[in-house]
This record gives structure tokens, C-alpha cells and sequence, in this order.
């Protein structure tokens, strides 16, 4: 179904920020078009502005990609000042991958590479801590896709941790988080991941691509599951915040 261009106008807004040309918000941002959010598409990389306040933003996700926090590219150093805005605002604020490495650099965090090299591109096993166990029920695997980590900065409370980069899901405030997996990504997005990254694959500790496929089978609907239950917990629905019924969109993975 095709959404009215008035009722997007209508709809509470998400600031969307992207890192690649062609890259999308995947199954985040077609979560958020079905709770009854517009989305707000930026790519700073390519000229786009940020905005200096989110007063007319319902909140804001930073996605991830293949660059890193600690580039000395000059989008890289707006977005991780940009940071401030949302966290001083107490506006809901989500990092992906890259954008919780952001976060971290905001909280004045480091961001770096395992030790030993290893990376983690595949599926991972997961365990949350105390006080994100108290949140939300967590899946076993989630998807990953990095080859740097990073510490967790004083202000932050560590949610969620793996073996091999302990630092996977943190909390900041009340309503920022930042997440080192991928509960965006659709299986489209998978085939284009592992094609045009496939050198990646043979990296130290990383799956390989048949791994890849087959552990979507079994370990995506627990995770897409967590992601709904996340988004409940982070910015709810459109229609709460106005209190009247916003038409729900149909986006197909």
C-alpha cells in the first residue's frame, strides 16, 4: 500500500542518519513506518545537514558502516558532535554498529580493534547482563558485522556482552542506546553484505557466507522479536504520542 504524502507530513518524524550512497534503515526503518513514524533520511557524507535540535524529531538512530569513528573525515567528526544534541535533550537516541561507536566517542570512549585481530561477521552468541535482562528478554545469536569494538565509557550501563568484544548493547541516560549488532538487516540486505564484502569473510574469527544463510533460518525470528520488544521499550507508537490512531504502513522485508 502507498502512504498518503499528507498523512507522512502528519506523522511524528525519525531522523535517519546513513552512511553509504545506497544504503536504507532496513527492517528498523520498516518497524517504525508500521508503528506510524515518517522517517526524517539523512546522509551527512554526501552534504546533508543535521538538524540543531530534535524538538520537531520523535528521536534519532545513527546506522553503521564500513568507516570508522575514528576516520578523520570531516562528516565523521560533525556526527559525533551531533551526538551531543539528542543526549542533552534526552531525546530517544539509537546507535547501530558504527553510531554506538559514535555515541562512545561522544562519551569521550575509545574505539578500536580486538587485540588478536579477531572480528565478528556472522552470527554471535550473546549474554546480557544483569540490568539488560531486567529490560527485555534477549536472543541467544545476534547478526554482527565489525572489525573494531569499544570500551564503555563511565556514563554508560552495560547491557549486553559477547566473548570476544564484551561490550555489545549500552545504555545511556534513559532514553540513548548503542548496539554493536544488526537487528536492521534483511535478507536482501544480507545477499548484498556478504557479496560485496566477501573478502571480509576471511577474516580472523568471521563466518562464512554458507553460515551466514543458514543461521537466518534459526536465529533471525528470535532477534527480530527482540527488536520489536526493543522498539516497544525505546519509542513505543506514533499514535500514544498524539493519542489518536495513525494508519499503519505495509513494508515488506
Amino acid at each position: 500500500m502507498f502512504l498518503d504524502p499528507k498523512d507522512l507530513a502528519n506523522r511524528p518524524k525519525i531522523l535517519i542518519v546513513l552512511h553509504q550512497e545506497h544504503s536504507t534503515p532496513g527492517r528498523v526503518g520498516q518497524e517504525l513506518l508500521k508503528r506510524g513514524f515518517a522517517l526524517d533520511i539523512r546522509k551527512p557524507r554526501f552534504g546533508d545537514a543535521l538538524p540543531r535540535t530534535l524538538q520537531d524529531h520523535a528521536g534519532a538512530i545513527v546506522f553503521g558502516g564500513p568507516m570508522s569513528a575514528n576516520d578523520t573525515d570531516a562528516f565523521i567528526h560533525r556526527e559525533i558532535d551531533w551526538i551531543d544534541v539528542p543526549l542533552k535533550e534526552e531525546k530517544p537516541f539509537l546507535g547501530i554498529c558504527l553510531g554506538a561507536q559514535m555515541l562512545v566517542r561522544q562519551l569521550g570512549g575509545c574505539v578500536g580493534c580486538h587485540e588478536e585481530g579477531l572480528v565478528e561477521i556472522g552470527y554471535y552468541d550473546i549474554e546480557p547482563t544483569e540490568a539488560g535482562r531486567s529490560l527485555m528478554p534477549w536472543p541467544k545469536k545476534v547478526y554482527q558485522w565489525h572489525r573494531e569494538g569499544f570500551d564503555l565509557p563511565k556514563e554508560a550501563e552495560l547491557l549486553a556482552s559477547s566473548e570476544s568484544y564484551p561490550n555489545q548493547a549500552i545504555r545511556v541516560g534513559r532514553n540513548a542506546y548503542g548496539i554493536q549488532f544488526h537487528p536492521e538487516l534483511t535478507y536482501q540486505m544480507m545477499v548484498r553484505w556478504t557479496t560485496r564484502g566477501a573478502p571480509r569473510m576471511d577474516l580472523p574469527g568471521a563466518r562464512t557466507r554458507r553460515d551466514h544463510f543458514s543461521g537466518r533460518f534459526v536465529f533471525d525470528p528470535p532477534l527480530k522479536a527482540w527488536l520489536d520488544r526493543f522498539l516497544d521499550l525505546w519509542i513505543g507508537r506514533a499514535d500514544a504520542m498524539h493519542g489518536e490512531a495513525v494508519p499503519v504502513a505495509e513494508a515488506a522485508e
